[in-house]
Protein backbone atom coordinates (compact mmCIF):
# COMPACT_ATOMS: atom_id res chain seq x y z
CA UNK A 1 0.00 0.00 0.00
CA UNK A 2 3.08 2.23 -0.35
CA UNK A 3 0.67 4.21 -3.57
CA UNK A 4 -1.49 5.21 -0.65
CA UNK A 5 0.91 6.91 1.50
CA UNK A 6 2.20 8.85 -1.53
CA UNK A 7 -1.78 9.49 -2.24
CA UNK A 8 -2.24 11.18 1.14
CA UNK A 9 0.75 13.21 0.54
CA UNK A 10 -1.15 14.61 -3.04
CA UNK A 11 -4.16 15.17 -0.58
CA UNK A 12 -1.88 17.19 2.07
CA UNK A 13 -0.87 19.57 -0.81
CA UNK A 14 -4.06 20.19 -1.76
CA UNK A 15 -5.38 21.02 1.65
CA UNK A 16 -2.61 23.03 1.95
CA UNK A 17 -0.51 20.92 4.58
CA UNK A 18 1.99 20.41 2.15
CA UNK A 19 4.59 20.40 5.06
CA UNK A 20 3.50 17.44 6.03
CA UNK A 21 3.44 15.55 2.64
CA UNK A 22 7.26 14.40 2.77
CA UNK A 23 6.97 12.35 5.88
CA UNK A 24 4.17 10.04 3.70
CA UNK A 25 6.59 10.02 0.99
CA UNK A 26 9.69 8.68 3.56
CA UNK A 27 6.99 6.01 4.38
CA UNK A 28 6.20 4.99 0.60
CA UNK A 29 9.84 4.79 0.44
CA UNK A 30 10.54 2.67 3.44
CA UNK A 31 7.85 -0.09 2.83
CA UNK A 32 8.64 -0.42 -1.15
CA UNK A 33 12.00 1.08 -1.50
CA UNK A 34 12.65 -0.19 -4.99
CA UNK A 35 9.09 0.22 -5.83
CA UNK A 36 8.72 1.34 -9.87
CA UNK A 37 6.46 4.19 -8.90
CA UNK A 38 9.05 5.64 -6.67
CA UNK A 39 9.91 8.37 -9.13
CA UNK A 40 6.28 9.51 -8.85
CA UNK A 41 6.54 9.81 -5.00
CA UNK A 42 9.54 11.92 -5.22
CA UNK A 43 7.90 14.46 -7.99
CA UNK A 44 4.97 14.76 -5.54
CA UNK A 45 7.72 15.55 -2.14
CA UNK A 46 9.47 17.69 -4.77
CA UNK A 47 5.97 19.82 -5.25
CA UNK A 48 4.95 19.31 -1.82
CA UNK A 49 8.27 21.59 -1.32
CA UNK A 50 7.77 24.32 -4.20
CA UNK A 51 4.29 24.31 -2.54
CA UNK A 52 5.99 25.94 0.91
CA UNK A 53 8.82 27.66 -0.52
CA UNK A 54 11.70 24.86 0.64
CA UNK A 55 13.00 25.49 -3.10
CA UNK A 56 16.27 23.85 -2.16
CA UNK A 57 14.87 20.73 -0.63
CA UNK A 58 12.61 20.31 -4.10
CA UNK A 59 15.17 20.45 -5.92
CA UNK A 60 17.37 17.83 -4.53
CA UNK A 61 13.79 15.43 -4.51
CA UNK A 62 13.17 16.12 -7.71
CA UNK A 63 16.68 15.60 -8.70
CA UNK A 64 16.56 12.73 -7.16
CA UNK A 65 12.88 11.65 -8.80
CA UNK A 66 15.07 12.58 -12.33
CA UNK A 67 17.77 9.43 -11.22
CA UNK A 68 14.75 7.10 -10.89
CA UNK A 69 13.07 8.14 -14.25
CA UNK A 70 15.19 10.29 -16.47
CA UNK A 71 12.30 10.02 -18.80
CA UNK A 72 9.37 11.50 -16.52
CA UNK A 73 8.85 15.33 -17.86
CA UNK A 74 6.68 16.39 -14.94
CA UNK A 75 10.30 16.03 -12.64
CA UNK A 76 12.62 18.05 -15.09
CA UNK A 77 10.35 20.91 -15.09
CA UNK A 78 9.70 20.74 -11.49
CA UNK A 79 13.60 20.61 -11.11
CA UNK A 80 13.95 24.09 -13.69
CA UNK A 81 11.50 26.15 -11.73
CA UNK A 82 12.95 25.12 -8.04
CA UNK A 83 16.08 25.68 -9.66
CA UNK A 84 14.95 29.00 -11.12
CA UNK A 85 13.40 30.00 -8.11
CA UNK A 86 16.78 29.65 -6.29
CA UNK A 87 18.50 31.79 -9.32
CA UNK A 88 20.48 28.73 -10.34
CA UNK A 89 19.38 30.15 -14.47
CA UNK A 90 21.19 28.49 -15.85
CA UNK A 91 21.11 25.19 -14.31
CA UNK A 92 16.94 25.61 -14.63
CA UNK A 93 17.35 26.30 -18.05
CA UNK A 94 19.41 22.85 -19.04
CA UNK A 95 16.08 21.28 -16.80
CA UNK A 96 13.71 22.96 -18.72
CA UNK A 97 15.25 21.77 -22.28
CA UNK A 98 15.27 18.38 -20.94
CA UNK A 99 11.27 18.51 -20.00
CA UNK A 100 10.45 19.96 -23.59
CA UNK A 101 12.94 17.08 -25.07
CA UNK A 102 10.58 14.56 -23.59
CA UNK A 103 7.29 16.98 -23.79
CA UNK A 104 7.38 19.53 -26.58
CA UNK A 105 4.32 20.45 -26.27
CA UNK A 106 4.23 21.40 -22.23
CA UNK A 107 3.73 25.41 -21.90
CA UNK A 108 2.69 27.76 -19.01
CA UNK A 109 -0.56 28.07 -20.46
CA UNK A 110 -1.04 24.44 -20.80
CA UNK A 111 -0.29 24.23 -16.32
CA UNK A 112 -2.57 27.69 -16.23
CA UNK A 113 -5.61 25.97 -18.20
CA UNK A 114 -5.70 23.13 -15.26
CA UNK A 115 -8.19 23.36 -12.75
CA UNK A 116 -6.31 24.66 -9.37
CA UNK A 117 -8.84 23.31 -6.69
CA UNK A 118 -7.50 23.69 -3.27
CA UNK A 119 -6.85 25.54 -0.29
CA UNK A 120 -5.05 29.13 -0.87
CA UNK A 121 -1.71 27.71 0.44
CA UNK A 122 -2.02 25.41 -2.80
CA UNK A 123 -3.22 27.92 -5.27
CA UNK A 124 -0.30 30.34 -4.01
CA UNK A 125 2.30 27.31 -4.66
CA UNK A 126 0.75 26.94 -7.96
CA UNK A 127 1.37 30.40 -8.88
CA UNK A 128 5.20 30.05 -7.28
CA UNK A 129 5.46 26.38 -9.65
CA UNK A 130 4.33 28.80 -12.74
CA UNK A 131 6.58 32.11 -11.64
CA UNK A 132 9.63 29.24 -11.42
CA UNK A 133 8.89 28.02 -15.04
CA UNK A 134 7.89 31.57 -16.74
CA UNK A 135 12.14 32.22 -15.21
CA UNK A 136 13.18 28.85 -16.12
CA UNK A 137 12.41 29.72 -20.01
CA UNK A 138 9.35 27.55 -20.14
CA UNK A 139 7.11 28.49 -24.07
CA UNK A 140 4.19 30.50 -22.33
CA UNK A 141 2.41 28.47 -25.24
Amino acid sequence: MADAYEMLGVAKNYMGCAADTEAHINEALRLSPRDTSSFRWMNTAGFSKLLIAADAEAAVWFARGIEANRNYPLLHFGYAAALALLGRLDEAQVAAKAGLALDPGFTIRRVKSAPVIGEAAFVTGIKRFIKGLHIAGVPEG
